[in-house]
């Protein structure tokens, strides 16, 4: 359903994609894992287009991403859900209204409609009856979960989750995590997730992909990545901080 074919991308001498290689399958959950700065949401961007690569084809569902028009990709990002790392949300909004912002931005359905769907979105994320609060009034943990039901508001086929877990404590980002599991099942939707924290990786993952140096070093299901022999990937899943850490990471 989506697949990335030596994706290149620079930012005047500095080369974050150098050569990307990655497939996602029909309802799959793909996790990209890596350092901070290494490229994880330049990655996440060419999906929807957000960036266009210097080499390499990006494919969705049989589509060129990187040869559409503009209006061709707004058509195909409405097919896309996307949880921010900060979740995204307007704060001149209630959150109802951010949850129902896309109905009213593409679609013609009507006020009561737009409402009800809200609200079962809302339910599906355990927030029934929120709408009426302003985002400064909300946790971390319930902007996320906001995020999350603004994403699948539109029933889409693909989520990209941008650090999902990140800035929530262990307990409410393990709630995260779980949602998108359910999602996952309930929706049947295939998703990308770009994370640098392991317990989020292993749970909501059917295959990691290690971005390393801007290439994908390492595939594999969560138990390959665990027992994987190279040394860059051990040391990224442990923690383990060996050597001099470039002053640009």
């Amino acid at each position: 359903m989506i697949e990335l074919i030596d994706i290149h991308k620079s930012f005047g001498n500095h080369q974050v994609l150098d050569g990307v290689n990655l497939e996602v399958k029909k309802g799959e959950s793909v996790v990209v894992i890596g350092r901070s700065g290494s490229g994880k949401t330049v990655l996440i961007k060419h999906i929807i287009g957000l960036l266009k690569p210097d080499a390499g084809e990006v494919w969705v569902d049989g589509i060129k991403v990187n040869e559409l028009k503009e209006k061709e990709l707004n058509q195909l990002r409405r097919r896309f859900g996307m949880l921010f790392q900060s979740a995204a949300l307007f704060d001149s909004m209630t959150v109802g209204e951010n949850v129902g912002f896309a109905f009213m931005q593409s679609t013609k359905m009507k006020r009561e409609g737009i409402k009800d769907r809200v609200k079962e979105c809302l339910r599906m994320v355990g927030l029934e009856g929120v709408e009426h609060l302003n985002p400064a009034e909300l946790s971390g943990g319930m902007k996320k979960r906001v995020g999350l039901a603004r994403a699948i508001a539109l029933q889409p086929e693909f989520i990209l989750y941008d650090e999902p877990s990140t800035g929530l404590d262990p307990i409410m980002a393990d709630a995260i995590n779980n949602l998108i599991i359910e999602l996952k099942e309930e929706l049947k939707v295939t998703s990308v997730a770009i994370t640098h924290d392991m317990v989020s990786a292993y749970k909501i993952a059917d295959q990691i992909a290690v971005l390393y140096k801007g290439k994908i070093i390492e595939t594999g299901s969560p138990e390959e990545i665990k027992n994987s022999y190279n040394p860059v990937v051990q040391q990224f899943i442990h923690g383990e901080a060996k050597g001099p850490i470039p002053i640009h990471e």
